[in-house]
């Protein structure tokens, strides 16, 4: 049985019981998102299917905000296989620097791997999945769908970020349609603009039934 082998079994039993937005099947999508963007980038590919396969392995949303433990879960994981230190190091690199954590966050690391994967990551946040993924943990949240009166906010902190309670609506402005512009690959830029036009034909329609219009 190879490592990727082993890393999807792995995988799937630590999110058996996950919540459906972060489950094994989000873990798949991005997984696959991110082979098909490997293939026009030349990189190490063992390390992209690890980091992507490993990157929500224990998301912070989960864990009382705490970023350490998924980094610690994938190096333990890795360590017990017996990876090489150089090929842990940068997974665990990726998985600390991979997620949108508002706009004031910038990112300590920087690879051509790690392009890919959060490419790979943030296509699935985006488009028809994006807009289940995110009206599922805004229930999961038991947050409202949407309030005219509270604005979304465009300047959060990091920390802003992780404890914002806002309706689930809001979370397009303050994530989900900034998405687009922070691709990194060309590949990856070419399909979030079709997933990012059908996140804004749905707003329009979500706008119009909201005013009783259609």
């Amino acid at each position: 049985m190879t490592i990727i082998d082993k890393t999807i079994l792995f995988v799937k039993e630590q999110l058996q019981n996950a919540e459906g937005g972060h489950d094994w099947f989000h873990i798949e999508r991005v997984y696959k998102n991110a082979l098909l963007i490997a293939q026009e980038e030349a990189c190490d590919l063992t390390v992209v299917k690890l980091a992507a396969l490993l990157h929500d392995i224990a998301d912070s949303k989960f864990h009382d905000g705490d970023e350490t433990i998924g980094p610690k879960t994938a190096r333990a994981f890795l360590e017990a296989e017996n990876v090489a230190e150089t090929t842990i190091a940068h997974v665990i690199n990726i998985i600390e620097n991979i997620s949108f954590k508002g706009g004031n966050f910038e990112r300590t690391f920087s690879s051509k791997e790690l392009a890919i994967v959060q490419d790979a990551d943030r296509l699935d946040a985006i488009g028809a999945i994006g807009i289940a993924r995110c009206f599922n943990y805004g229930g999961f949240k038991n947050r409202p769908l949407h309030n005219p009166a509270i604005m979304p906010n465009l300047n959060m902190s990091k920390e802003e970020y992780k404890h914002s309670d806002s309706p689930t609506i809001n979370h397009f402005y303050e994530k989900l349609l900034l998405l687009k512009d922070k691709m990194n690959t060309p590949a990856g830029k070419k399909i979030a603009e079709a997933r990012h036009r059908y996140m804004e034909n749905f707003l329009s329609q979500f706008y119009a039934e909201w005013e009783g219009e259609k």
